[in-house]
C-alpha cells in the first residue's frame, strides 16, 4: 500500500502510515490472528520512517495525519508521529472499537495512542484553501476517506486509499471480495468515475503498476 507526503504552506501532511515496522521481523505479535490471513511481504526497513528520512524528513516534522480509514496496513505506524494531529472519520472510530474490530482488520495497537485527533463525519477542507479536501468514500470500511489533492503545477489528484485499491475495480465496475458493504463501494466508484472525468487523476491505493509508474522521492509530483 502506499504512503503520501504532501507540503503545504501550513505545515507537512502524511496520508496514510502504513505498517508498522514489525510486520516484517514479527508479524505473529503485531497482527495476533489476523497474520494468519495478512501478510505483507516488505523487507524490515521498508517503511514510512524511511522513505521519510530518504526527503530529509523525521516523524516529528509530520504536522498533519490523515487516516483513510483504521485498517492495519493504513495506520500501523501512527504512533511514531507524536506532533502530528490525526484526522480520521468518526464512522472508524466506531468501527475500531466495535467487538468484532480484529476481524474486520482493526488492531488497538495501531490507532489508539494519546495523540492530537481531529475527527469529522462529513467531506472537509482541512487547511480552508481548497489546496486538501477529505471526501468520504464507505464501502470498503465505514468510514474509508479519499483526499483531493490541488497542486499547482501537476494538477489535481484524488488519494483513493481502499476505496480504489486497483484501477481494475474502476475499470469493470467491480467489488473486491473484502468489501464491508459492496453497494457503498460501487457509488464511491461511481463519485469516483465523476472525478476522473473531471479531470482529477486517481491514485489508488495498493496498484503496484500504477505505483511504479508514478513520479516518487525527490521527483515528486509538485
Amino acid at each position: 500500500m502506499s504512503c503520501v507526503l504532501l507540503r503545504h504552506t501550513q505545515g507537512n501532511v502524511l496520508f496514510d502510515t502504513g505498517c508498522h515496522p514489525d510486520v516484517a521481523t514479527d508479524p505473529e505479535g503485531r497482527l495476533g490472528t489476523l497474520a494468519k490471513y495478512m501478510r505483507p511481504i516488505m523487507p524490515a526497513d521498508d517503511h514510512v520512517l524511511t522513505s521519510l528520512k530518504a526527503v530529509g524528513l523525521g516523524a516529528d516534522d509530520i504536522d498533519v495525519v490523515i487516516c483513510s480509514h483504521l485498517h492495519t496496513d493504513h495506520c500501523g505506524c501512527n504512533a511514531f508521529f507524536k506532533k502530528a494531529t490525526i484526522f480520521v472519520h468518526a464512522l472508524e472510530i466506531e468501527a475500531a472499537n466495535a467487538d468484532n474490530a480484529l476481524d474486520r482488520g482493526y488492531i488497538k495497537a495501531d490507532w489508539d495512542h494519546p495523540l492530537k485527533m481531529e475527527v469529522f463525519d462529513k467531506q472537509m477542507d482541512v487547511f480552508g484553501d481548497g489546496r486538501l479536501t477529505l471526501v468520504p468514500l464507505p464501502g470498503h470500511s465505514k468510514g474509508t476517506t479519499g483526499a483531493l489533492v490541488k497542486l499547482d503545477n501537476s494538477g489535481e489528484f484524488l488519494l483513493a486509499s481502499d476505496a480504489l485499491s486497483v484501477r481494475a475495480n474502476l475499470d469493470q465496475r467491480t467489488s473486491p471480495r473484502n468489501s464491508l458493504d459492496v453497494d457503498q463501494f460501487l457509488k464511491s466508484l461511481d463519485e469516483i468515475a465523476r472525478l476522473e472525468a473531471s479531470g482529477v487523476k486517481i491514485i489508488c491505493g495498493h496498484d503496484e503498476a500504477q505505483w511504479a509508474s508514478l513520479q516518487k522521492g525527490l521527483n515528486a509530483y509538485t
